[in-house]
């Protein structure tokens, strides 16, 4: 394969400013459970290229057959010459390895043991009288090499491990469900660190308990957001808006815009008390990677920090419309995708107070531990969350259980009125859908137990 692409790679010098060569190589494999019965499993392979030059424009070429390696590169040449004024950002040129190494990788982790696994997840909420249960293990092993005409030349191979359930319960003639989605980068040795055991026994207590819980009265409540939540909020009101496509309208009408389009930089999104990362470096996460899929090295990114917009998540591309380098934001799902701006781990910063300490400074709130329900405009700027886990908060300390509390609010004006965070952080995974043909991408999503002031709820 080096060869190929050192073939590829003389093809392109012949008429290219700038060229990049990414061969792409995943064996992915699942296995399925549904209320007891076995659904199904299945493995594939899947290997090629993509090639991306630049001269008036940029041109794409993609491929899986060696044979046609001219053919497609002579197109994408040409096309390159036809597309308009679009350029990329340099950068330093990087030789490197970089590998996850795992002691039992997904290939040696056999079918039968996946199915007793699998299996296993779903006696565990059958024996806690869960009606509805689904159960999910996928995992994928990736191996790229990329080079490029600066001189790159990066080969990275990782092992990535999911998981998702579904589970739900008829209580008292009222219906609960809960969705939670696992994952790691590394091999099934480090598959107990999720805990979904841990995790499965705790929903079902929270869902049996929350059907018999009354409704909250609405009004005006100070709110805590456990780390579930304030995951999906850095996600989708911070990571997303933050990508640069998004910002300059290239996703308008796919995913969606930015309300950050227009604003002033750095814009105000909330309180000093809050800042939102990304960080693609952090060991074991779902989202980690050395280098991104455009042969750039990862680093921990402030989105927003103390309150005010402070990056954006760009690629080669939306980096060069700014006249700057990327901040390794590029991720392709697969071999025939481009990279696109992308989210990686995605969190709101930890502070240094316990969760006992933000729930003493309440007189009258809810604990809302996690959802059962969001949902977002497009712009990322007004948004629904319905608290799972709910309770009550009175003169400091957590009271009785509350149903489905609605914070509906805007982006500005719930990080406008944080005024604490906790030490603790915890993660959950995603898989974050972008892009035509639609990319699905690994992410993990996270966060402290956060503090809001003179919140409505219903």
């Amino acid at each position: 394969m080096e060869h190929l692409l050192d073939i590829i790679a003389s093809l392109c010098e012949r008429d290219s400013k700038y060229y990049d060569i990414r061969y792409m190589e995943e064996a992915g494999r699942f296995v399925s459970y549904r209320n007891g019965e076995f659904q199904g499993a299945g493995e594939s392979l899947e290997r090629g290229i993509a090639v991306r030059v630049v001269n008036e424009g940029i041109s794409y070429g993609f491929f899986n057959d060696e044979n046609k390696a001219s053919e497609v590169v002579g197109r994408t040449i040409d096309r390159s010459h036809k597309n308009g004024k679009n350029q990329l950002s340099g950068g330093t040129p990087i030789t490197d390895k970089w590998e996850v190494k795992a002691s039992q990788s997904p290939g040696d982790f056999s079918l039968d043991d996946r199915i007793d696994l699998v299996k296993s997840m779903d006696s565990l909420m059958n024996d806690l009288n869960a009606g509805v249960r689904i159960n999910v293990l996928n995992d994928r092993e990736v191996r790229q090499l990329y080079v490029n005409s600066l001189g790159s030349r990066i080969e990275g191979k990782f092992p990535r491990i999911g998981y998702y359930y579904v589970m739900g319960f008829n209580q008292n003639g009222s219906f609960e469900q809960s969705y939670n989605q696992f994952g790691i980068t590394g091999g099934y040795e480090n598959f107990g660190t999720m805990k979904i055991e841990e995790e499965v026994k705790d929903d079902a207590r929270k869902l049996s308990s929350a059907a018999t819980a009354a409704k909250i009265e609405p009004g005006r409540y100070d709110v805590i957001l456990g780390p579930d939540l304030s995951g999906i909020v850095a996600h989708e009101s911070c990571g997303h808006p933050t990508e640069y496509d998004r910002i300059i309208g290239r996703e308008g009408a796919l995913a969606g815009e930015s309300f950050l389009s227009g604003k002033d930089f750095p814009y105000r999104v909330g309180s000093e008390d809050v800042s939102v990362i990304d960080d693609p470096t952090m060991t074991g996460s779902y989202g980690y990677y050395k280098y991104d899929d455009e042969g750039i090295m990862a680093r921990k990114r402030y989105l927003y920090r103390n309150g005010l917009t402070s990056e954006f998540i760009l690629n080669r591309e939306s980096a060069a419309i700014l006249g700057m380098e990327s901040n390794a934001g590029g991720r392709s799902s697969s071999w025939n995708h481009e990279p696109l701006a992308r989210m990686s781990t995605t969190y709101i910063e930890p502070g240094e107070m316990s969760l006992d300490e933000l729930v003493e400074g309440v007189k009258l709130g809810v604990y809302m531990g996690s959802y059962t329900e969001w949902n977002i405009d497009d712009i990322r700027f007004n948004q629904k969350y319905v608290g799972k886990d709910s309770f009550m908060i009175r003169n400091g300390k957590l009271a009785e259980q509350v149903r489905r509390p609605i914070l509906e609010t805007t982006t500005t004006g719930l990080y406008s009125a944080v005024d604490g965070t906790s030490k603790e952080l915890h993660f959950s995974a995603g898989t974050c859908g972008k892009g035509e043909p639609e990319q699905g991408i690994e992410v993990w999503m996270g966060g402290p137990h956060v503090r809001l002031r003179n919140m409505y709820l219903s």
